[in-house]
C-alpha cells in the first residue's frame, strides 16, 4: 500500500498525508482524523527507515541503558517514550546488563538504524564509543559516563555530594558501624558513590567502622549482599545501598534474618524510585528526578538547529528524602 493510495482515499494531497505522518506543519483536526482513518482502513504502515534514507530525516531515537529491570532506567525510558510519541518520534531501547561489549554492539545497531539521536544511560561506556559518536556527528546525551564532547550533552547527578550527605546523616543518628552495598560494576557513577562513602568513613575512623560488599544489580543481588555482610561477622547498624533496587532486596533479607528496620538496622538507598515510598518501611533515599532526565534527553536529541554544538553539562543535586527506614542507632 502506498502513500498515494492513502491520499486518494482521504481526499487530500500526498504532502498533507506526509505532514500527518511526520507530525509537522498545520493540519486541521478533521483532516488528520480522515487521513488516520484511511491509513487504518488500508492497513498502511509507513516504512520509517525508508523515509529516513530517502529524506535524510530520521524520526527514531535510540536509548541504551545498563539494566532495564531497574526502575530507575525504566522510568527514564517511559518519560522519553512519552515525549517522543507526542512529537511523532519512536524510541529504540537496548539493554547492556553492564556489559561493555553489549554496549558497543548496541551502539552499532543503533547507528545502522540511522537514529536521529542516541542517549547512553549506562555505567560501562568506554571513550572509544564516545569518540565514534563524536566523529559521526550523532547527537548524543550521556548520563554520568565521563566528560562531554562536541555534539553531546552530559547529564550528571552529583552522586559524590549526595553520598556524603546521607553518610553524614547516618552518622548524626549515632551509627558507628556502617556498611555500603554496591554492585560489581566498577565504572562510572557507581564507583563514585562507593568512593564517596569510603572518604566520609575514613574521615571518622576509628570512631566509625565500615565495610563494603557487592553483588549483581537488583533485588536478588541486594538480598545476597546482605547475607554476605552479616555472615562476614561485621554487624552494621546502618546500611547505605548504591540504589533503591538493591536496598529493597536488603530490606527483605534483613526481615528474614529476624532484624527490625530501623530499630536494629537503618537502611538508605539512592534514586527515589516509586517503590521506595510504598514498601514497608518506606525507604530513606536520595532523589534523582528521572522525569527531568527523560525530558532533557528528548529536548537535546531533537534540537531544531542541526549540526554540532558546544559541549553542555547539566548537574543534578540529589535531594535527601528521610523516611521510616532510618532511625537512631540502637544502644550498645
Amino acid at each position: 500500500m502506498s502513500l498515494e493510495k492513502v491520499a486518494e482515499r482521504s481526499g487530500v494531497s500526498t504532502a498533507t498525508v506526509s505532514r500527518v505522518l511526520n507530525n509537522i506543519g498545520v493540519v486541521k483536526s478533521t483532516t488528520r482524523t480522515r487521513v488516520l482513518k484511511a491509513m487504518k482502513e488500508l492497513k498502511y504502515y509507513p516504512n520509517v527507515n525508508a523515509r529516513a534514507l530517502a529524506g535524510g530525516v530520521s524520526k527514531t531515537l535510540g536509548l541504551i541503558v545498563s539494566n532495564l529491570e531497574n526502575p530507575f532506567f525504566l522510568d527514564i525510558f517511559r518519560v522519553l517514550e512519552q515525549e517522543a510519541h507526542a512529537h511523532g518520534y519512536e524510541v529504540l531501547v537496548a539493554n547492556t546488563d553492564y556489559d561493555a561489549n553489549w554496549l558497543n554492539s548496541s551502539v552499532r545497531i543503533m547507528l545502522g538504524r540511522r537514529v536521529a539521536g542516541l542517549a547512553l544511560v549506562v555505567s560501562e561506556v568506554d571513550p572509544g564509543v564516545l569518540d565514534e559518536l563524536e566523529e559521526r556527528k550523532i547527537r548524543t546525551v550521556v548520563y554520568d559516563v565521563g566528560s562531554s564532547r562536541r555534539n553531546m550533552l552530559s547529564i550528571k547527578a552529583n552522586y559524590k555530594k549526595g553520598t556524603h550527605r546521607v553518610a553524614e546523616y547516618l552518622k548524626s543518628l549515632g551509627h558507628r558501624k556502617i556498611a555500603f552495598v554496591g554492585h560489581h560494576t566498577a565504572l562510572g557513577p557507581l564507583s563514585d558513590r562507593k568512593q564517596a562513602f569510603i572518604e566520609v568513613m575514613q574521615r571518622y575512623a576509628p570512631e566509625v567502622q565500615f565495610t563494603t560488599v557487592a553483588d549483581s544489580d537488583g533485588y536478588a543481588g541486594g538480598r545476597r549482599a546482605a547475607r554476605e555482610l552479616f555472615a562476614s561477622g561485621f554487624k552494621p547498624t546502618a546500611i547505605l545501598c548504591v540504589n533503591d533496587f538493591m536496598a529493597i532486596g536488603v530490606l527483605r533479607e534483613l526481615r528474614d534474618l529476624g532484624l527490625d528496620v530501623p530499630r536494629d538496622v537503618s537502611v538508605a538507598g539512592f534514586d527515589n524510585i516509586s517503590l521506595s515510598e510504598v514498601i514497608y518501611p518506606a525507604l530513606t533515599t536520595l532523589h534523582i528526578p528521572r522525569d527531568l532526565i527523560g525530558r532533557q534527553i528528548f529536548q537535546s536529541l531533537t534540537m531544531q538547529k542541526p549540526g554540532p554544538r558546544a559541549p553542555e553539562e547539566i548537574v543534578i543535586e540529589p535531594e535527601l528524602m528521610v523516611r521510616e527506614s532510618t532511625g537512631q542507632a540502637p544502644k550498645q
